[in-house]
């Protein structure tokens, strides 16, 4: 397999799981001296994990939270940011300007900051009140944060049986998921690596996995012309556009937004014949029950995308590592 390390993945996610204690000291502490909200701040990708954090909660907790995009919180504000807020964020390089600007001004209006920064030494980094540095598995981390705040309030009785199973069986289950849709990523790859445009649909977790997967991906590293959409507003304006050759491609997860995106896979039959059906319930997840299988689907995903990726970066001979813009000029 193309760009595949068995064990590398294995040990990421293993690794990430292992940060459980970390996190849980530091939302045990938040929680004994008490907090007023939460705020998951996030840019681009890291906004789109923001947005999964979102629809995860939303309908398991009464806990108050919400989730602000860096740039427009820069600009514009938010008036429940202030003393006692907890300000969640992500980034890799910890060089993110929008990300360094948005903590500066939480902290100034006394909120404190949970930074997961995979480099240590850096300016954002610094300014985090509770870091924890490691690299990938965002929506990972995000994920064991929030479950501890719900599992804190009350909200998550769950909470030590979902972890036992993803402790055991996580790991080799998503590598296994990986494998065994290689064939389906080459598939994918040839028949739309010549797209002017393609149309990416999806609801739930998986929401923010369509909007980052369209922007962070087939714009940003393989620079397809994209867009995604919500299932819930396909049928207010995107399906009118699409026809027999239009390029979509709608993602199907397990959780309670599941029958959103079903509505859209079972109209796009009718009038288009050049659409993809990726569907997270196609894939056993062996060790993990059914009840919890809503919970991930959005990293079965994940790794269902990356055998996409690798094929469309090999078929079409660009390194995802190039930008033209990204960090190559001043903007």
């Amino acid at each position: 397999m193309l760009k595949f390390d068995e064990q590398k993945q294995l040990d990421s996610v293993n690794g990430a799981l292992k940060l459980r204690s970390k996190i849980e000291g530091i939302v045990d502490e938040i929680c004994e001296k008490g907090y007023e909200n939460i705020c998951w701040l996030g840019i681009g990708g890291t906004y789109a994990s923001c947005l999964q954090a979102e629809v995860h909660m939303k309908e398991k907790s009464s806990i108050n939270f919400f989730v602000e995009n860096a740039a427009e919180y820069i600009t514009t504000g938010n008036k429940k940011v202030g003393e006692g807020t907890i300000v969640v964020i992500s980034s890799v390089t910890g060089k993110t300007t929008e990300m360094i600007d948005g903590v500066k001004k939480a902290k100034a209006d006394g909120a404190e900051v949970i930074g997961f920064v995979d480099y240590p030494n850096t300016e954002l980094a610094n300014l985090a009140d509770y870091l924890v540095s490691y690299p990938m598995n965002e929506q990972l981390k995000f994920f064991m944060l929030a479950d501890r705040f719900m599992y804190n309030s009350g909200e998550f009785d769950d909470y030590y049986e979902l972890y036992a199973e993803l402790d055991e069986h996580l790991a080799k289950g998503l590598v296994e998921v990986e494998k065994s849709t290689d064939e389906l990523g080459e598939r994918i790859a040839r028949k739309h690596m010549n797209d002017n445009i393609h149309y990416f649909v999806g609801a739930g977790n998986q929401y923010g996995a369509t909007y980052s997967y369209a922007m962070c991906y087939w714009e940003e590293q393989h620079w397809i012309r994209t867009k995604s959409i919500h299932s819930a507003e396909f049928f207010h304006g995107m399906f009118e556009i699409i026809d027999r050759d239009t390029a979509v491609t709608v993602f199907i997860g397990e959780d309670s937004q599941r029958k959103l995106s079903e509505r859209v896979a079972n109209f796009l039959p009718k009038i288009c014949a050049n659409y993809n059906i990726i569907d997270t319930k196609d894939y056993e997840l062996k060790g993990i029950s059914e009840k919890f299988r809503g919970y991930l689907s959005h990293l079965l995903m994940r790794v269902i995308t990356s055998r996409i990726d690798v094929h469309l970066e090999k078929l079409n001979c660009h390194p995802m590592e190039i930008r033209r813009y990204y960090r190559q000029l001043d903007y």
